[in-house]
């Protein structure tokens, strides 16, 4: 069995369908029509449109809360209906099925205990409907296969071949550049804080970081509350990686910027 609770099956989606629409309950809904009993998690549903990078982003900061053999279904997938692929993978006890179009990488990067494959065309004209729509594979494939997965009455190997070389993630990795940590804003969030790909580990070695995003510079303080309503602040966030925020404000309207953003920090004791 793939789940850990096979009673108890969990599933969590994760999509840049937003909330207008049918679209989020209708994979929902072909999830329980296969099985019953499954427990379906929505991790998000308002990525950036069009951007599997913040996608893989939340998954890989976020799969390890939810107990070994959940499943995560990650449709965030402009190139719907083409030939891209459709990729399945296991984690650390986890199973991922994604696009491939640089979704997964984020989540599998550095990760150990991995295994990826490519779903075949024999899976589709065995397990998918007969018709599958051109545009809405969230619930023509994605959904009945997660159900699959996640019943444990298959194994990713079922679905069909390995692979090693995925397509890379459209975003690089934060990197130390000539004495500077060099980064992306990748989420924004409710509150408008400015969420980067800048891990908090990749601090240790500074003294007294500075951030500067926008051509502005921002210290870092513990959390919110330790500046003036209004204030801008850098600081280590719940999920251990940079964010600029605005005290009771908007980061990102404020300061005008967007998914994407470079962001760099500097140590101003060297």
């Amino acid at each position: 069995m793939t789940t850990a609770a096979a009673d108890t099956p969990v599933i969590t989606l994760t999509t840049d369908f937003g909330h207008k629409g049918p679209f989020v309950a209708v994979m929902k809904g072909v999830i329980i029509s296969a099985l019953p009993n499954a427990r379906i998690i929505d991790l998000t549903h308002e990525v950036h449109v069009h951007w599997p990078a913040e996608a893989g982003f939340w998954l890989s900061r976020s799969y390890h809360y939810f107990p070994p053999g959940t499943v995560h279904i990650a449709v965030v997938d402009p190139g719907v209906g083409t030939s891209r692929d459709i990729l399945g993978a296991s984690c650390n006890g986890h199973y991922f099925l994604a696009p491939d179009n640089g979704l997964i990488p984020a989540v599998l990067d550095k990760q150990g205990n991995k295994n990826l494959f490519r779903l075949s065309d024999q899976w589709l004209s065995a397990h998918a409907p007969n018709t599958i729509s051109s545009t809405f594979h969230g619930r023509d494939i994605f959904a009945p296969l997660g159900a699959q997965l996640a019943s444990g009455k298959i194994e990713l190997a079922d679905i069909g071949p390995e692979i090693f070389d995925p397509v890379p993630s459209l975003i690089e990795p934060a990197e130390t550049v000539g004495g500077q940590l060099r980064g992306v804003v990748i989420a924004i969030d409710h509150f408008g804080n400015l969420i980067t790909n800048i891990a908090a580990e990749q601090l240790l070695g500074f003294s007294m970081p500075v951030a500067t995003l926008a051509g502005q510079q921002f210290k870092f303080h513990k959390t919110y509350g330790n500046v003036a309503p209004g204030d801008f602040l850098a600081l280590i966030n719940s999920f251990n990686v940079v964010e600029i925020a605005r005290a009771e404000g908007n980061a990102a309207d404020s300061l005008g910027v967007g998914w994407g953003a470079p962001i760099s920090i500097r140590d101003c004791a060297a």
